[in-house]
């Protein structure tokens, strides 16, 4: 398995238009950061989670050319804003898309000329696939992928695991059972925003610290990273011993 960062940044990325914050006049490309989304090759089989405003120029970037499946987290701008741009890259049958019915049903409303029954040849060609009732995992494309219950702020939305691979963002609190479906994992990707103050719909990273000694995985990248964190070099000095800071263009390898 190999997974690319496609992006590591919070919502308004990194850096932030007419910000003066010193970070976001970092001169150092791991302090650069587009809207958070990943890419997962499992084979010859590519999956992508969340597709952000920065979607087309992320693809161009890394040199991707082909999804076999989307996954979305939940609906906010950050997360769906690029979907319109997968239309040079599914023109042959309707991508796949999983996420919640809540999710689908926004993104009916804001794509809507995708959704049309009069909608043009040039248009994104997906397909919609509901996991409000998957309790366990479902199959994509013969892996076997487990939804994961998750809280942001008040609104309920998921992670995503693969094999002992996790992917958590936008996360304020994650339930007792989903905490028990992450044990055992090699690598987990989990969102921190800030170190202060307490925010009511991210972790801060103490409270990322405190998720990881629960999981305990084997490896821990965080994501979801804003200019407020601080340096990424310096950050990266402060943490726990296996615990990084992704950032673009990051990959990492995994064998089963």
């Amino acid at each position: 398995m190999k997974i690319t960062f496609l992006g590591t940044g919070t919502s308004q990325g990194v850096p932030i238009i007419g910000s003066t914050h010193p970070v976001c006049l970092s001169k150092n490309p791991k302090d650069k950061r587009l809207r958070s989304s990943i890419l997962i090759e499992k084979g010859e089989k590519v999956f992508l989670i969340d597709c952000s405003p920065d979607f087309r120029y992320q693809m161009l970037r890394s040199n991707h050319k082909k999804l076999d499946a989307i996954f979305i987290t939940h609906e906010h701008q950050d997360h769906i804003g690029g979907l319109d741009e997968i239309r040079p890259i599914n023109r042959e049958k309707p991508i796949p898309i999983y996420g919640l019915r809540r999710v689908l049903e926004s993104l009916k409303k804001r794509f809507s000329y995708i959704f049309s029954k009069n909608k043009k040849s040039n248009t994104s060609k997906i397909s919609i696939h509901e996991l409000d009732n998957y309790t366990d995992f479902f199959v994509v494309e013969y892996s076997k992928v487990f939804p994961l219950s998750i809280w942001h702020g008040t609104l309920p939305i998921l992670g995503f695991r693969i094999e002992n691979f996790a992917y958590i963002t936008d996360a304020s609190r994650i339930p007792f059972h989903t905490i028990q479906q992450l044990k055992g994992l090699d690598v987990l990707v989990l969102n921190v925003l800030r170190k202060v103050p307490k925010h009511p719909s991210h972790f801060i990273l103490y409270d990322s610290l405190k998720i990881i000694q629960e999981i305990n995985p084997k490896k821990t990248y965080l994501t979801h990273i804003s200019h407020l964190l601080g340096f990424h070099d310096e950050v990266q000095t402060q943490l726990p011993k296996n615990v990084y800071l992704a950032y673009d263009g990051l990959i990492i390898t995994k064998s089963k």
